[in-house]
């Protein structure tokens, strides 16, 4: 006799998760994973196109691995864990998983988050780094965190503008002072003629990048990935992005460039800044917010929009900055940590030996 509570071999089977866990394909599985993204993040979406782009503009030469959770024949989540080129060390991976909304409270992210962790304990991870904003529809994925032991370590504010609702005529006079000094804004569209502009601009982002309050150590891009990073993204709009100039300096690696300030356009239509900064001997002048100013001013002609940026929390002079400007404090993104002991890596390492190739 079957004891009553132990399941038929039909049972267990219909039981079994109705999903499998493989690598994940280019270029096939970019629509997919496109279709994903924007589902679990709808403020941010994204385009098959552009995760390509990203994907190949990565620098070839640290480690990243990604994989895909597939359903009923259909892409359900999407992962990735690898190395951080922002701020570089062997034991140090960034990662990330989501899951469309139709398939959660099914295990998937479970299985994807187990897997991914894997891949990176037997290469020796002491840590790992991801980000989520504190939007409700995170709200999950906070919890999973936190769940597996997860800390938050760090946070970083978003905050909009729409430009057609700012008076931009009442900073006048702080262009017209930035110009006294005698420095000129011109559009990083309008300096292609310098065969040197992307190189000059590579190391003054590395010079401003090392003034961010981060919280960590940064890792200089190689020039290459750089400039396919930035310049060369789709998204990156060379007119509404302005470059500070000097005429009368030139600077053995900026030139005559002092600051700049980036913009890149999302899909769905809004604006993004990348960069905003000046160096150190040229700060004080209101170069930085003159700079956003001239952005602004260049959406506008173009019908304006919305703008968002980001800054860490102990960056209150940005922080200052952008609320004179206008712009409204939206969510806030939370910085993950997870620290795994020697222990821990040494039996993920015999757990690996034991199970062979992964799923």
């Amino acid at each position: 006799m079957t004891d009553s509570t132990t399941a038929s071999p039909a049972a267990t089977a219909a039981a079994a998760p109705a999903f499998s866990l493989r690598e994940f394909q280019s270029p096939g599985d970019y629509v997919g994973a496109a279709w994903v993204l924007s589902a679990a993040n709808p403020e941010w979406p994204v385009t098959p196109e552009l995760l390509q782009m990203w994907d190949e503009a990565e620098d070839p030469n640290l480690f990243r691995t990604e994989i895909v959770a597939e359903m009923g024949g259909r892409v359900v989540g999407v992962g990735r864990v690898g190395h951080d080129d922002f701020a570089f060390e062997e034991w140090r991976y960034w990662g990330n998983f989501s899951v469309h909304p139709d398939a959660r409270g099914q295990g998937v992210g479970e299985a994807m988050y187990q897997e991914l962790l894997g891949r990176v304990q037997v290469r020796g991870a002491q840590e790992i780094r991801t980000m989520l904003s504190d939007a409700p529809h995170f709200a999950g994925g906070r919890a999973f965190l936190t769940a597996h032991g997860w800390k938050e370590t760090w946070q970083r504010y978003e905050s909009r503008i729409q430009t057609l609702e700012t008076d931009l005529s009442r900073f006048g006079p702080l262009l017209n002072g930035v110009a006294a000094h005698g420095i000129e804004l011109h559009s990083v569209a309008s300096l292609a003629a310098d065969p040197e502009r992307n190189r000059k601009l590579w190391e003054l982002d590395w010079q401003l990048f090392q003034d961010v309050p981060m919280g960590t150590a940064l890792t200089k891009r190689p020039f290459e990935a750089w400039v396919k990073q930035e310049v060369e993204d789709t998204t990156f709009s060379a007119d509404l992005s302005f470059v500070a100039v000097r005429p009368d300096l030139n600077d053995p690696l900026t030139g005559s460039y002092v600051g700049y300030s980036t913009l890149m356009q999302n899909p769905s239509g809004f604006y993004v800044i990348g960069m905003t900064g000046v160096r150190r001997e040229d700060r004080g002048k209101g170069v930085a917010k003159a700079l956003k100013v001239a952005a602004m001013q260049a959406l506008n002609a173009r019908g304006g929009g919305e703008i968002r940026t980001f800054n860490d929390a102990p960056n209150a002079a940005m922080l200052g900055m952008n609320q004179a400007l206008g712009f409204v404090r939206g969510p806030t993104h939370l910085r993950y940590e997870l620290h795994l002991a020697e222990g821990e890596l040494a039996g993920a390492e015999l757990a690996a030996s034991e199970t062979g190739e992964a799923k």
